[in-house]
């Protein structure tokens, strides 16, 4: 098998925030592997691990909301990237409303959209969500300083990534 390591270390790719709800059970992790995929029409992929109590709950959600997040927002990230859903209620530890079709929206996220789950594709110790955006929220106004990969490297992750 071949290392993938020389080429993807030079990678600083943005992180975000994606969160599931479904039968009342709700769910959100940190994800570094997601990717606008299709410009029309508009199509978004995100990559849950198959580890992730949030990749349980999203595998039965209708839709996915997906945060960007400030550098500065290292609390957060820690957070949905430190913590499991299995130990913590970390919906418990952050202000949230209900956005479109029942989604869970993070207040203190400067940008969001929600997208209805189009498709599931196994990609091996991951999941890959393709997403219809229905809805998405700049509130920034401007260009902000995204939290990167670069920005996580001492987030020890809540469960094994494989």
């Amino acid at each position: 098998m071949t290392d993938l390591d020389p080429f993807t270390d030079l990678l600083d790719y943005p992180m975000y925030v994606v969160t599931a709800e479904t039968d009342g059970e709700r769910g959100g992790c940190l994800v570094g592997f997601a990717s606008q995929c299709s410009i029309e029409p508009a199509r978004f992929m995100v990559w849950l691990s198959k580890a992730n109590r949030t990749y349980r709950v999203a595998e039965r959600a209708e839709r996915l909301a997906v945060h960007l997040l400030r550098r500065d927002q290292d609390r957060l990230a820690q957070l949905f990237g430190g913590e499991t859903g299995d130990r913590t209620d970390k919906f418990a530890e952050v202000t949230w409303h209900w956005g479109p079709g029942g989604s869970v929206i993070l207040d203190e996220a400067p940008a969001w959209f929600v997208g209805r789950v189009e498709n599931r594709i196994d990609g091996g110790d991951h999941v890959g969500f393709l997403l219809a955006p229905e809805a998405a929220e700049n509130r920034s106004g401007d260009h902000t300083a995204l939290l990167t990969l670069g920005d996580t490297h001492d987030i020890a992750p809540g469960h094994p990534a494989d």
